[in-house]
């Protein structure tokens, strides 16, 4: 299974300036995975530690920082001879042992030669009392499930991703009807590796819902686990009201909805913790599409996405016989799967998008976001409904240099308007557009 981050790895290798670098992401989003297999291909040798339990890993750290004897006791403990730019050191869930986070410090410092690549779920890294982080002195990697070009790759449909790649838009038309059926089941497999790479030899969908609920009972689990004790019911009933959120005619996030008399103080918190862990997206409302953006956000108001459009689907208990209902699946709650999936796939592009809405809430746009220089609104569409009467106010509002549109009716662009279908979504290039 290929993922595009390892281009970015093979950057980071080949740079001059290189330090450290950090993997972050949610639990079973391929992280260890993606290390071994980089170092396994674009190495000579590779030297990897897993620090949970690892005692005499914690004893190392928390004893001594100096290189000599911490790459002493590495090759001990992995039996690999470390070689400057041969060997690839992976340090794995680094952040069961914060002094082993810290020494990133000292290699960055006093022995750049040495290539290290880290990871560690977000449960602990961002909260974890205590820990020295050395700032400035590590660079950062963000692993997302698989977007659907990559979905499309795992699943051997290359020919249809090649086509994508070359915008020939009039011979993607007429394989349509192959492209909206992959992604109908992209929406309900997800782009979690365990789960494709499951349906990949199996082809069940059964067993694709099994696992996904394996994986939500795990997060759940990370709750208690990592959370501060005080904040863990409130963990739980934000994750549980995500798919009734989402499933209202207005998405915005009310508090009202996971108890009657909630109050934002009392979730922010938990809220921001499933943030740092990577398992939910906080999409927040601007009030104006200036850059930069994050300057117009209003923090009071905002949507809330899990991580993968797949756990969506099982958090909703959608029902597998959805996919023989037409493209029944892309309504689902009320659009918010393709909302999930667009809002992936504008991530996998390293974006970050807010939504807008008019003062009075009569119009709204259902993601804006800043690429270079020029701010993008973008419409979602799970149908072939085009009417888009919020795009329209929005455009004569702010006379943006182009609207985007994404639906499951043909590309086209008209003089204001550029329609993408949904499955373009994952290999749009903004810098075309």
């Amino acid at each position: 299974m290929l993922r595009d981050a390892l281009n970015d790895l093979i950057t980071w290798k080949n740079k001059t300036n290189r330090k450290p670098l950090i993997i972050r992401g949610a639990r079973q989003v391929g992280k260890t995975w993606l290390m071994k297999n980089f170092g396994k291909n674009h190495y000579a040798k590779c030297a990897y530690v897993n620090f949970d339990n690892n005692r005499r890993m914690m004893e190392l750290f928390t004893a001594d920082m100096a290189i000599p004897k911490i790459i002493q006791a590495l090759e001990i403990e992995t039996g690999i001879k470390i070689t400057p730019k041969e060997t690839l050191i992976i340090f794995d869930e680094v952040q069961e042992i914060p002094a082993a986070l810290t020494s990133l410090k000292y290699f960055c410092e006093n022995a750049p030669e040495f290539h290290i690549v880290a990871a560690g779920s977000l449960l602990g890294v961002a909260l974890h009392p205590g820990t020295s982080f050395p700032v400035g002195k590590v660079e950062f990697l963000d692993l997302y499930p698989l977007s659907f070009r990559e979905f499309l790759q795992a699943t051997n449909n290359h020919s249809l991703i090649d086509l994508l790649e070359k915008k020939e838009f009039d011979l993607i038309s007429t394989f349509k009807n192959e492209y909206t059926n992959l992604l109908k089941n992209y929406y309900y497999i997800g782009g979690m590796p365990e789960v494709v790479n499951n349906f990949v030899i199996n082809n069940d969908f059964g067993q694709v819902r099994e696992i996904q609920k394996t994986l939500l009972q795990a997060y759940e689990q990370d709750f208690s686990k990592h959370a501060p004790v005080e904040i863990v019911p409130r963990i739980r009933m934000i994750w549980n009201s995500i798919p009734a959120q989402l499933a209202k005619e207005n998405k915005k996030f009310t508090y009202g909805t996971i108890k009657h008399g909630a109050r934002a103080k009392d979730f922010e918190l938990a809220i921001q913790w499933l943030i740092d862990c990577g398992l939910i997206y906080k999409v927040s409302r601007i009030s104006k599409p200036n850059i930069p953006l994050n300057s117009y956000q209003d923090y009071s108001c905002f949507k809330i996405y899990v991580v993968d459009v797949g756990l969506l689907s099982a958090l909703g208990n959608i029902d597998i016989k959805i996919l023989l209902e037409r493209n029944a699946i892309f309504e689902e709650f009320k659009g918010s799967l393709s909302e999930q999936y667009v809002l992936q796939q504008l991530v996998s592009h390293k974006i970050n998008p807010f939504y807008w809405s008019a003062d009075k809430a009569e119009s709204e746009v259902d993601f804006v976001f800043q690429y270079q220089d020029k701010v993008f609104p973008i419409e979602v569409k799970a149908s072939e409904n085009l009417q888009s009467k919020s795009l329209k106010v929005y455009h004569a509002k702010y006379n943006p240099f182009i609207a985007l549109r994404t639906s499951m009716s043909n590309y086209r662009r008209e003089n204001w308007l550029l329609n993408i279908p949904l499955y373009c979504m994952s290999t749009i290039v903004f810098d075309d557009i």
